[in-house]
């Protein structure tokens, strides 16, 4: 049973990896896309919000699915269909054929966020101790190396077929095999006040979905301005620009690597308190920053802030509803994307209409906002390890094989 718990975390976590590699892909290489394309900047945002607003609605049907189709199923075959549809926005050439890779890639990953997400709760459920940040940190790992490859490219000017070619071509195969050891981890046991069904009640989910939606909205502005903001308000080099996204990729897999020790020490809620203040703490920083070169050390920590809210977030809803534990996650996911959606768009529309230094106070101040549900973090008594192990023997779970 070890030996298929392993498997079973070992392949979810690649599939973190390929998604955060596959999300880079996209992501990284707009330009190249718009060019490609001869879309116009004013229909560009168009094409940008339809992929997250599409991936909301995909998170919705997981919802439903999810009552009769097991979270394994849909993430193996939602993680192909998400790099096919990455091939076919390289592959196109007509404006309808972007169209159509874009809602297929948005659809497909919002069932593939929701129900990795969901296999990985119900896998810390049966491990009985803080896993999901190490999942998240493979996350960064393939964001890591997705904008590494979409930078080499971009260098050497390859058309975007070519370059998501050799991904699509090793990735799909590999989390085809590797889905073949998912584990879906049995539900826990529901409490007497969720109700019979163990239905999930908004109002006690809604502090979530809050904490969810501003670290979004702080991810986003670091992924959309950081090198704008070092360049023309810290006066960079373009160059130099580029380096405040990469230090904070790099420091959200740092922290998310060790987090795991420190929840099953302190337990989720300290955590969360502490990841708050030091990306607060990067905002303030970057936004009273003489030069680029302490600008650079705001973000540094905005990475080693942000980068244990959402995994802690999604594992929070686990817990607070262990009998509905896939609806709650999928309903948390879709403020993933309400998040991204906001954050570009609320920091640009401040900045021009008063400036970029103090448009970064706003993301702080929200940041900040998740102090007052912090509790909401440690709101069941099913803290992991330390001293805060549960009261009941795990469930081992089921590996997808046998559905």
């Amino acid at each position: 049973m070890t030996d298929v718990l392993r498997r079973g975390r070992a392949s979810l976590a690649f599939s973190f990896f390929a998604q955060g590699a596959a999300f880079a892909l996209l992501v990284t290489r707009i330009p190249a896309i718009q060019d490609r394309y001869g879309i116009s900047d004013a229909l560009l945002p168009v094409f940008l919000a339809a992929v997250p607003i599409l991936a909301g609605a995909g998170s919705v049907t997981t919802e439903q699915l999810v009552k009769r189709v097991r979270p394994s199923r849909l993430l193996r075959w939602s993680q192909p269909v998400v790099l096919l549809a990455l091939l076919g926005v390289g592959a196109g050439g007509q404006l309808a054929e972007l169209a159509v890779a874009l809602g297929v890639f948005g659809l497909a990953v919002g069932a593939l966020d929701a129900s990795m997400n969901m296999l990985g709760v119900s896998l810390q459920r049966t491990y009985r101790r803080s896993i999901m940040l190490s999942f998240h940190a493979a996350y960064s790992l393939g964001g890591i190396v997705g904008a590494s490859l979409a930078w080499v490219g971009a260098h050497w000017h390859l058309a975007l077929w070519v370059s998501y070619l050799p991904v699509a071509a090793v990735l799909l195969p590999a989390v085809l095999v590797g889905s073949r050891w998912y584990v879906d981890g049995d539900p826990a046991p529901v409490a007497e006040e969720q109700g019979a069904g163990g239905a999930v009640v908004f109002r006690l989910l809604l502090p979530l979905c809050l904490v969810m939606t501003f670290a979004y909205i702080g991810d986003s502005t670091v992924s959309n301005w950081s090198a704008k903001y070092l360049k023309d308000v810290l006066g960079s080099s373009e160059q130099l620009a580029t380096v405040p996204y990469n230090v904070y990729m790099v420091t959200t897999l740092v922290g998310r690597a060790i987090g795991d020790f420190g929840v099953r020490r302190f337990g989720a809620a300290a955590v969360v308190r502490l990841g708050a203040l030091v990306a607060a703490g990067g905002f303030a920083v970057v936004s009273v920053a003489p030069d680029a070169w302490v600008g650079m050390l705001g973000f540094t920590l905005l990475g080693l802030g942000l980068c244990v809210l959402v995994p802690q977030t999604f594992a929070a809803a686990g817990r607070l509803f262990p009998g509905a534990s896939d609806a709650a996650i999928a309903r948390l996911n879709i403020f993933n994307y309400v998040g991204f959606l906001v954050g570009s768009p609320l920091v640009g529309a401040l900045g021009d209409a008063w400036s970029y230094r103090g448009a970064m106070l706003v993301p702080m101040v929200l940041v900040l906002v998740t102090l007052v549900y912090a509790r909401s973090f440690a709101a069941q008594p099913d803290r992991y390890g330390g001293g805060h192990e549960r009261p009941r023997t795990a469930d081992v779970g089921r590996g997808s094989n046998g559905l």
